[in-house]
């Protein structure tokens, strides 16, 4: 294969420089702590609630992400209506504003005389400086990943699979879940392990909203900031490196699961 020793080189390289010396880096730095010294700031009580925070807001978001913008792509796709481009360029707000701006926003938006906050507090629902605000930001900053996912390989679907099954007496949800669904699982699966990852390193837009009280609604990342600000480095790279561990064998496991579902796509 012409060109593949330079290629890989240049590939390793720039891997190298750019991920794994950095995440050698953090792991080196957590060896300074004794078995114990780790053990016990990874398990003790304002991590472990912090880990729960991220981690649980961050799949709940995803989960949601996944169902909305599914529906989303398959309006944008399936439809034609006046401001369809326009919608279509919205969903990529997310990516283009700074997350600062985006946190800014949405306490705004949700703070208790804020535009929606206000009526939700009426009903007993108090948005901003609570985990709840905490879900809403993951939402926000994950749904563009599995809309821009999924959204290509729906366009790919070739319609006349659709009729084929309408003509042998299959009805809509038998088409949809039957034939389209499933064609459509990879992407799917890779849209919401990209929001998944994006909300559990998201820090900028869901500080200003969670009101980061410790145990209540302070996520991990905020408080590797904090322990960095106290100088503690090394407790902050221990809990980086939980972070970075769980969350490399969730996505894994995701990738494991979109290629048992690209092996059970049936060829057309």
């Amino acid at each position: 294969m012409p060109g593949f020793g330079l290629t890989m080189g240049l590939t390793l390289t720039w891997l190298s420089v750019i991920i794994l010396i950095p995440l050698a880096a953090l792991f080196l730095k957590t060896f300074e702590l004794s078995l114990d010294q780790f053990w016990g700031i990874v398990t003790s009580r304002r991590t472990l609630n912090a880990l729960k925070i991220s981690f649980g807001l961050s799949f709940a978001a995803a989960c949601v992400n996944l169902v909305m913008g599914t529906i989303i792509v398959w309006a944008l796709v399936r439809y034609r209506f006046p401001g369809r481009r326009l919608f279509d360029a919205i969903v990529d707000i997310p990516f283009a504003l700074p997350t600062a701006v985006a946190g800014v926003a949405l306490t705004q938006l949700f703070a208790q005389k804020g535009w929606l906050g206000a009526p939700l507090a009426e009903l007993g629902i108090k948005v901003a400086f609570t985990p709840i605000g905490i879900f809403i930001a993951m939402i926000f900053i994950g749904i563009p990943f599995v809309v821009r996912t999924v959204q290509p390989v729906l366009i790919d679907l070739d319609p006349e699979i659709e009729e084929a099954a309408a003509s042998l007496g299959a009805n809509r949800w038998h088409t949809v879940f039957r034939v389209i669904l499933p064609s459509l699982i990879p992407a799917l699966l890779t849209g919401f392990a990209l929001a998944f990852a994006r909300a559990i390193g998201e820090y900028g837009s869901v500080i200003f909203i969670a009101g980061n009280l410790p145990n209540v609604s302070e996520i991990a990342p905020l408080l590797i900031v904090i322990r960095l600000s106290e100088f503690r480095y090394a407790d902050a790279t221990a809990i980086a490196v939980v972070m970075l561990v769980a969350s490399f064998l969730i996505i894994f496991l995701i990738n494991r699961l979109q290629r048992w579902a690209q092996a059970r796509i049936p060829v057309h």
